[in-house]
């Protein structure tokens, strides 16, 4: 068994959160990461579960993007928020996920989260772009579970 400590470097993790960072400049839009081990439950309820336990169902455009990622047993999903979703392109998500897929089937995890938060950030850009008086709602830091 993995340690979720030992998924990312300290440097690729701040890596990830300056791609957060940079993903959010110019959107109203919040992207979280959360990494855990492992999951009983179904890998996308238990996004949504994170989902709201971050409290990003909670920000005040419904345009909360979170990467789920559950390293044991090799799933991850992107869960957007109703703001974001009745928005994108119907194969928005599935493109993204293919994106990243390639580079974490090649081991490059650090890059596949950037590659994915980065096309999430150009997507949240576009259709809630950053306005006078915005602020970060969330933490840009990865959670773990």
């Amino acid at each position: 068994m993995s340690k979720v400590e030992d998924f990312l470097t300290p440097e690729e993790e701040q890596e990830v959160v300056e791609a957060i960072r940079i993903a959010e400049k110019n959107t109203s839009g919040e992207i979280r990461v959360h990494i855990e081990r492992t999951t009983t439950m179904d890998a996308y309820d238990r996004a949504r579960e994170i989902f709201h336990e971050l409290k990003m169902d909670e920000t005040e455009l419904k345009n909360g993007v979170l990467i789920y990622l559950a390293v044991d047993d090799h799933h991850f999903v992107i869960c957007g928020d109703k703001g974001i979703n009745d928005v994108v392109e119907a194969d928005f998500w599935n493109c993204t996920r293919d994106a990243m897929a390639t580079q974490f089937k090649q081991h490059n995890f650090k890059q596949g989260l950037v590659n994915g938060i980065l096309r999430a950030g150009e997507q949240l850009k576009k259709y809630f772009p950053w306005q006078e008086g915005n602020s970060n709602e969330l933490s840009n830091e990865i959670s773990k579970g």
